[in-house]
């Protein structure tokens, strides 16, 4: 039985996502053949964004699949730092976003080999694989001062497959 506490998911679509961050795939005509015509350049698809004294880090975050009906009890942001996640297998996964920590969250399912970069600032859900093994390269803040807000959510949101 749905509530009004229930969101359905909808594909990721770089026009639907661009309130909140930038789609990283490698669809359409490359910006550019390299490698002696063996290989096409999807150029500089993310804004990435690391605010005052910080530095671009790349990290691997190996995260526990989840599965439908998704419980979503926490939203986080990174008030200093832009934050991508590049998925190392071909398995979708789940990207919950909102435009506070208080609003109705919307949350996309990724296509098998896309990313996604996190304006600085958004509200987000964790990270989210739907298979295993969640394994991602993340390209976010270094940097002293701290780059984390959690906001608890109760009472939860339940996320439903689109």
């Amino acid at each position: 039985m749905s509530t009004d506490r229930d969101i359905l998911c909808q594909p990721l679509t770089a026009d639907a996502f661009a309130p909140f961050g930038d789609v990283l795939d490698a669809s359409g005509e490359p910006d550019k053949i390299i490698n002696a015509g063996k290989c096409g350049r999807y150029h500089d698809r993310a804004q990435l964004d690391f605010g005052p004294g910080g530095r671009a880090g790349i990290s691997l975050f190996h995260a526990e699949p989840r599965q439908f009906p998704y419980t979503l009890d926490l939203l986080e942001r990174h008030p200093e730092g832009s934050q991508a996640f590049l998925p190392m297998t071909q398995n979708p996964f789940l990207v919950i976003v909102s435009e506070t920590a208080h609003s109705r969250p919307l949350a996309f399912l990724t296509a098998p080999g896309q990313g996604i970069n996190l304006h600085r600032g958004t509200w987000h859900g964790v990270l989210t694989p739907l298979a295993a093994p969640g394994l991602f390269a993340v390209i976010d803040r270094i940097g002293d001062t701290a780059n984390l807000e959690e906001h608890r959510l109760d009472p939860p949101w339940r996320i439903l497959p689109g």
